[in-house]
Order: structure tokens, then C-alpha cells, then sequence
């Protein structure tokens, strides 16, 4: 990849990153989401989770040996915090906590930190309650959510497959990455401060 075409692409995810109608999260619709394909989109409509989803599958498949672990715990929390919205429970802080969980998993791949498998299953999976609780009070009905757990598995899995792919080919490339998701996980929470 030409320095050309990187920095086009860290300009493009950067101008997406600053716009607030991409996120995916609760609003006026709430609950009107039905069926299988519909949940199954859903994960890929906000730009935060997908980068989120994608971010899981490249840091684990940079940093560790059990590759599937930690997106294991997240697809498994995804769908235990939908569950838990739609039964009435109340996360505090949705929002700010996806925004943090955007720059945490942002900084991990940048530095490509390697944590205890164990810690990084259980602190994706944290993170993972939010992202779902926010899906949960949007979608209903089993299809919807069987569809969002098997798009979150898929992005997982491309999110494996790429990381392995750059672990084999540039070092610098996941850095830039998770430096963008870091800060769309910055954007999002300066907007979030700011209204």
C-alpha cells in the first residue's frame, strides 16, 4: 500500500468518524426492529461497532495464541447485554461507554499490547455488554438477534483474518488502524461532551 492510498484512508475513516448520524445506537426508533436481516445489517450500520467488531478480530489475531477467545467473549456478552435491555434492565452510560471501549480497543491494537488471554476476553466482553445493550433496545424478536450475533461472529472472523493477513505483511498498517479507531472512539465521545 503507497503512503498515498494510507493517508486517504485514514482521511476517509477520520471524516467518518466525525459524523454523529453514523452511530448505531438508541433513538426514536427503539424496539422497532424486526427479523433476521434486519439484525443481521444492524452491526454493520453504525461505523462504531463495526470498527469496534473488526478492532477485536485484528488486536486478538496480533496478540495472542488462542485467537478466538476473546471474540468468543465478545459475540457471547453482544448478545447477554441485548438479552438484559430487552428484559428492562438499565446500563448507565451506553453511550460513553462504547466511545471508551472504542479508544481502549483502539489504543490495544495501536500498541499492540498483549494482555493475559483470560483479561482480554473479560475486558472485551465489558465492552461487548454495552455495544449489545445498545442493539438490544432497538431490535426485537430472537431472528433479529440471531442475526446480530452471527454478523458480530463475521466481522470477528474477517477481523482474524485480516490480522493474521498484516501480522504476515506490515507491522505499521493494524497501528495506523487501531490509531483510527482510537480516535473515532475520541470523536465520539468529544460529541457526546459537547451536547
Amino acid at each position: 500500500m503507497t503512503p498515498q492510498t494510507l493517508f486517504k484512508s485514514l482521511a476517509l475513516i477520520g471524516l467518518a468518524a466525525t459524523s454523529a448520524s453514523a452511530w448505531a445506537h438508541v433513538g426514536a426508533d427503539a424496539g422497532s426492529h424486526h427479523g433476521f436481516f434486519t439484525g443481521f445489517t444492524h452491526p454493520v450500520t453504525g461505523l462504531d461497532h463495526l470498527a469496534a467488531m473488526l478492532a477485536v478480530g485484528v488486536w486478538s489475531a496480533l496478540t495472542t495464541r488462542r485467537l478466538w477467545l476473546a471474540p468468543l467473549s465478545f459475540a457471547v456478552l453482544l448478545l447477554l447485554g441485548a438479552l438484559l435491555a430487552q428484559a428492562g434492565a438499565v446500563f448507565p452510560a451506553i453511550e460513553p461507554m462504547i466511545a471508551a471501549s472504542m479508544l481502549v480497543l483502539g489504543l490495544l491494537l495501536a500498541a499492540q499490547v498483549k494482555l493475559p488471554e483470560a483479561a482480554g476476553a473479560v475486558l472485551v466482553g465489558a465492552f461487548a455488554l454495552f455495544h449489545g445493550a445498545a442493539h438490544g433496545q432497538e431490535l426485537a424478536g430472537s431472528g433479529a438477534l440471531a442475526g446480530m450475533v452471527l454478523a458480530t461472529a463475521l466481522l470477528h472472523g474477517a477481523g482474524l483474518g485480516l490480522g493474521l493477513g498484516l501480522k504476515r505483511l506490515n507491522i505499521w498498517l493494524p497501528r495506523m488502524a487501531g490509531a483510527g479507531v482510537a480516535l473515532m472512539g475520541l470523536s465520539m465521545g468529544w460529541s457526546l461532551l459537547a451536547n
